[in-house]
């Protein structure tokens, strides 16, 4: 079996399928304590025991996984500490992120910026989440292209990633939808300003907030 990353890229094996079992992890697929056997993951994904051992051994360097002598390998996911952690990195990244983007940005991107905008805000009042969240990511991520840093891309993409998990319980909050918009309404308005200053407040209030909505909901799902 073919695996490919999120642009229809071919990946090895090995990290094709350490790719999607990180998803089940993060995405709650595969519930926190959970035993991961090997057999279990050939079976679900149709492949071999090698690929499988050292998909495992990746995602325990990342922390997402403990190897038990004599038990197996047990799911962590992700703990208080660690979306607090994600969040304090994600930010001070992603503030550098838009003060790039302001300074770089040519009008293809900042019109791709407002297409990512216009469609959060159609998909706010038809109250689809799942789309919303998915413009939502990308968004940023026209952000992250338009600072003009493939490294910086590469580490911001990693960290949308891992908040994934979060993201779900959030929406049990009232007005989530629309208090998110908001917030990158606030983003939008400083990029097309060049206000850096404005900008980086914008974006530092948004992070807070998600980081408080990821706490939250960190609190609710395991109380």
């Amino acid at each position: 079996m073919n695996y490919a990353n999120e642009a229809g890229n071919p990946l090895p094996l090995t990290n094709s399928l350490s790719s999607k079992i990180r998803e089940n992890i993060l995405t709650g697929k595969y519930a926190t304590g959970e035993k991961l056997t090997e057999n279990k993951i050939c079976e679900e994904f149709g492949v071999s025991r090698t690929p499988v051992r050292e998909a495992l051994k990746q995602l325990e360097l990342e922390g997402l996984i403990e190897n038990i002598p004599n038990r197996g390998a047990f799911v962590l996911g992700l703990s208080l500490q660690d979306i607090q952690d994600i969040y304090v990195l994600r930010k001070s990244v992603e503030i550098v992120a838009i003060k790039w983007a302001i300074e770089r940005i040519t009008e293809e991107e900042l019109q791709e910026l407002q297409e990512a905008y216009d469609l959060m805000e159609f998909y706010t009042i038809k109250k689809d989440a799942d789309k919303m969240l998915q413009i939502n990511t990308r968004f940023h991520e026209a952000i992250y292209k338009a600072a003009h840093s493939r490294f910086l891309e590469q580490i911001l993409k990693y960290y949308q990633f891992y908040i994934m998990k979060t993201r779900k319980v959030a929406l049990t909050q009232e007005n989530y939808l629309e208090i998110v918009l908001e917030e990158h309404k606030a983003i939008l308005e400083a990029i097309y300003e060049k206000n850096i200053e404005k900008a980086e407040k914008a974006m530092d209030i948004h992070l807070s907030h998600s980081q408080q909505r990821a706490e939250a909901g960190y609190y609710s799902t395991n109380s």
